[in-house]
C-alpha cells in the first residue's frame, strides 16, 4: 500500500544533504546557513566547470549529464536571443519514491540554493518548482522562499500525483497550461520549453548536490563516492523492509549494507530503480553497489535510486503484475504502444501469473513496444515486466501449471491504494457441471476445456480486468455450477 507520510531518515557515513537533520530535524534559513554556510553566485563558466568537475549527473532517474544540459540551454539563449527559465521537477510522480519530499520538507534551502545558482548564472527571466498536489513539501517550499530572496522570482506549480506527470516534457507542458502528459513528439526544453523559452530542467536533488558542491569544490566533492560517481545519493528503500527510510550513502556503498540498515529480511528478489528499474536475485544484490555502474553490473539499474525488497512470504509475479497494471493505467494514450501496447502487455503478465499463457507471450508484448513510444513509459514498463520473468524463473515454473506459488499479493510495492479490496476466485461444483463449455467461450483468456471437454481455469483470483467475463461465464452457465467465490 502506498504510504502517506515521509518516512524516516538514515545515513550511511557523512551526512550532506541530510546533514543537521539529527539536530534540527526540519532546517529553517538560519539552520541551514549554520550548517552548510553561506554561498555566493558563480558565473557560467564557473557553474559549468562544477558541474563537469563533479561529474554531476540528473538524480530523476535519466542520470543524463548535468553540465550537458546547462550548456545546451546557454547555447540556446544566444542563438535565439531568448532569456532562460530554471524549473525544478519536484513532482516525484512515482508512488515508491519518497528522496525528493524528504528534502522539500525537511532542507527545502539546499533545492533553492541550487535553482538559484542556476539562474544567476544563466540570467534566467524566472524559476519555476513543480510539486505534486499530495499536499507534501509544499507549505515547508513556501515558507523557505519567505525567509529568502532569489535572484529571479520564484514561483510553484502543482501538478497532479501521477507518474507520468514526472516526466520532463509532461511537467513543461503542465506549466505551461496544458494537459500534464508528455508531448506527443521528442522536445527539448533547452531549445523551446516553458513559454516558449530555453528552459533549463532538472530533478530536486540534482539542485541540492549542485548547491553542496559549490560549497565543497569538485574536489572535496569527490573525496566521497567513486571515481566514475562521485558524492552520495539518497536512496528510498521500503517494500519489505523492517525499516522503511531516505538513506544518505556514498556511491560505492555495498547494497547490503542498506538492506541490512533497513532490516531487510531474505526474499525472492529486490526491485533497484523503481517501477522502470529491474529486479535482481538476493545474489546479485549481496555482490552490488550503490552506483549507476555498481547496479548495471549485477544487472540493475540505479534509476531514482528506489529500492523494494519483497519477503519470503509474498508473490513477487503477482506483485510485478500489479505494478504493469498500475503503468498501463498511468498511459498518456498517445501513441500505440501506451495506448494498445501496454494493456496487451498487463494482459499477458496476468495471464502468466495465472498459469495460462506462457512466459513468451510477456516477451513478444513486451517486444511490441520497446523503441516506439512518444517518451520513455512503454520502454521502462516493458524494462520492468522482462526482469521480473528473469529473475522469479522458478516461480513462474510453478504458476504454469496452474496451482501458481502458494503466497499471496501483499501489495508491498507502493502503490496507490489497496491492491485489491474484493478478489476473487472461479469455483466449480462438479456435481452439477456437464461439460456445455459455454463459460470458455465467454471468457476464453481464463477458462480452458480439458481433453474431455470440461472447464479448467487456475485456482488463483480472477484478474480485474477479465472480472467482468468471469461473472458473465457464472451468468450463462445452465448448471449453475460456476460461481464466483471470495478468493483467500
Amino acid at each position: 500500500m502506498m504510504r502517506t507520510t515521509v518516512p524516516p531518515v538514515a545515513c550511511v557515513g557523512e551526512p550532506r544533504l541530510t546533514a543537521g537533520f539529527a539536530e534540527f530535524g526540519r532546517l529553517d534559513l538560519a539552520a541551514h546557513e549554520d550548517v552548510h554556510g553561506p554561498l555566493g553566485p558563480m558565473e557560467p563558466a564557473q557553474l559549468l566547470g562544477l558541474a563537469e568537475g563533479m561529474q554531476l549527473k540528473g538524480k530523476g532517474g535519466a542520470g543524463f549529464p548535468f553540465a550537458r544540459k546547462l550548456r545546451a540551454v546557454l547555447e540556446s539563449c544566444e542563438r535565439q536571443d531568448l532569456a532562460a527559465v530554471v524549473v525544478v521537477n519536484a513532482s516525484e510522480g512515482e508512488p515508491a519514491s519518497w528522496k525528493d519530499k524528504v528534502l522539500l520538507t525537511r532542507a527545502p534551502h539546499l533545492i533553492l540554493d541550487g535553482a538559484a545558482l542556476a539562474a544567476y548564472a544563466l540570467d534566467a527571466e524566472e524559476i519555476v518548482i513543480g510539486v505534486a498536489d499530495d499536499g507534501i513539501g509544499r507549505e515547508s517550499l513556501m515558507e523557505a522562499l519567505a525567509e529568502r530572496r532569489m535572484p529571479v522570482p520564484a514561483t510553484i506549480v502543482t501538478v497532479p500525483h501521477r507518474f507520468i506527470s514526472g516526466e520532463g516534457g509532461a511537467l513543461v507542458n503542465g506549466i505551461n497550461g496544458l494537459p500534464h502528459i508528455p508531448p506527443g513528439t521528442k522536445k527539448r526544453s533547452s531549445d523551446s520549453g516553458v513559454g516558449g523559452l530555453p528552459t533549463l530542467l532538472s530533478n530536486a536533488e540534482t539542485y541540492a548536490q549542485l548547491a553542496v558542491a559549490a560549497r565543497l569544490g569538485p574536489y572535496e566533492y569527490a573525496a566521497l563516492g567513486t571515481d566514475d560517481e562521485p558524492g552520495t545519493l539518497l536512496l528510498t528503500v521500503t517494500g519489505a523492509a523492517a525499516r522503511p527510510a531516505v538513506v544518505e550513502c556514498a556511491a560505492g556503498t555495498p547494497l547490503r549494507e542498506i538492506l541490512d540498515l533497513c532490516e531487510v529480511p531474505d526474499g525472492p528478489g529486490i526491485l533497484v530503480g523503481g517501477y522502470h528499474g529491474k529486479w535482481i536475485s538476493p545474489a546479485a544484490a549481496d555482490r552490488a553497489e550503490v552506483s549507476r555502474k555498481g547496479l548495471a553490473a549485477v544487472g540493475g539499474t540505479l534509476g531514482a535510486g528506489i529500492i523494494i525488497p519483497l519477503g519470503v512470504d509474498t508473490c513477487p509475479l503477482g506483485e510485478a503484475a500489479q505494478v504493469v497494471r498500475y503503468l498501463a493505467g498511468e498511459s498518456a494514450g498517445q501513441c500505440g504502444p501506451c495506448k494498445m501496447g501496454l494493456p496487451d502487455l498487463a494482459r499477458a503478465v496476468d495471464l502468466a501469473v495465472a498459469g495460462s499463457q506462457p512466459a513468451d507471450v510477456v516477451r513478444a508484448a513486451a517486444g511490441d513496444v520497446k523503441g516506439r513510444g512518444a517518451c520513455s513509459h512503454p520502454d521502462g514498463t516493458a524494462r520492468f515486466a522482462l526482469s521480473a520473468i528473469e529473475v522469479f524463473v522458478d516461480d513462474l515454473r510453478l504458476h504454469s501449471t496452474g496451482d501458481g506459488c502458494g503466497r499471496r499479493v501483499k501489495g508491498v510495492m507502493g502503490l496507490p491504494g489497496a491492491p485489491d479490496a474484493n478478489p476473487q476466485k472461479l469455483t466449480l461444483d462438479w456435481s452439477r457441471c456437464d461439460g456445455h463449455g459455454l463459460c470458455a467461450h465467454v471468457v476464453p483468456d481464463f477458462i480452458r476445456l480439458d481433453g474431455n471437454g470440461f472447464p479448467a481455469f487456475p485456482p488463483t483470483p480472477v484478474p480485474t480486468w477479465l472480472r467482468e467475463g468471469a461473472l458473465k461465464a457464472v451468468k450463462v452457465c445452465p448448471e449453475l455450477a460456476l460461481r464466483l467465490a471470495k478468493a483467500e
